[in-house]
């Protein structure tokens, strides 16, 4: 997949000036960030609403923009990093993307899996939305789903979560696409933005058997109260919420 790299120069006086900015690059089509440096798809890159959001925020000021050389970004990060330790005897290698599960959305969701169990996840169909390295979706094969499926749109993410589902000696079948596979779930975890969350929200409906859940991650506690809105909307109510270092997980039910 084609990329291309921003590269900013930041001087913010509080850390959460910058996530919004981040939140912002988001909103505009950018899907990963590393230091100052933001990434989006080359055929996503929209370098007017990139000058206008600039040019609107104060603290900061954008170097350079180039194209990313195509690479296996994977088998790159894979000679610098060894498997992360995690509980249960998982080993997962990170990715340049998605890392191994410290961020506070993915610390969140795996807290939740573990707290509840193999006596909650036994049996269970299982969507991981949005996979990266596929670490949810190993964790639910772990506990005792019946069966795990993920997806995700990035070739780089599917094979990461090919290998890290093989390096733990579990079955989760990975597919390449940007939205959640149709099916019957019991649980559909999504890790990933909040405008696509939204955007999604009637699959997530449709996908879900009935007394199914669904659990979201990946953003903000500003953005709980539309997301709830939303899946009220879609027969849905809320069970859970959960904040870390300001960002939410939802854990909601379909009725």
């Amino acid at each position: 997949m084609d990329y291309s790299v921003a590269h900013f120069t930041y001087s913010f006086a509080e850390d959460w000036q910058r996530e919004l900015f981040e939140q912002a690059l988001a909103d505009i089509g950018f899907d990963s960030f590393c230091g100052s440096d933001a990434y989006v798809q080359t055929a996503l890159l929209d370098a007017s609403a990139l000058d206008e959001l600039v040019g609107a925020t104060d603290g900061v000021s954008l170097v350079s923009i180039e194209r990313c050389p195509d690479a296996n970004w994977n088998v790159v990060w894979e000679a610098e990093h060894v498997p992360h330790d995690l509980p249960l005897g998982i080993q997962i290698v990170p990715d340049c993307a998605f890392g191994s599960g410290t961020h506070p959305t993915t610390r969140m969701l795996l807290s939740s899996m573990l707290s509840l169990g193999s006596a909650f996840m036994s049996g269970r169909h299982v969507l991981d939305n949005g996979c990266g390295t596929g670490i949810l979706a190993v964790l639910a094969a772990r506990l005792g789903a019946a069966s795990v499926r993920a997806v995700d749109m990035d070739p780089h993410s599917v094979a990461s979560t090919r290998a890290n589902a093989a390096r733990n000696g579990v079955a989760v079948d990975v597919v390449q696409g940007t939205e959640p596979v149709e099916g019957h779930y019991d649980l559909i975890l999504s890790n990933i933005h909040r405008n696509v969350l939204l955007g999604q929200m009637p699959l997530y409906e449709r996908f879900l058997t009935q007394g199914g859940e669904l659990w979201l991650s990946g953003f903000y506690e500003s953005d709980c109260q539309p997301l709830v809105k939303a899946a009220a909307l879609e027969n849905m109510k809320l069970l859970e919420q959960h904040c870390s270092d300001g960002w939410c997980m939802l854990r909601l039910l379909r009725e």
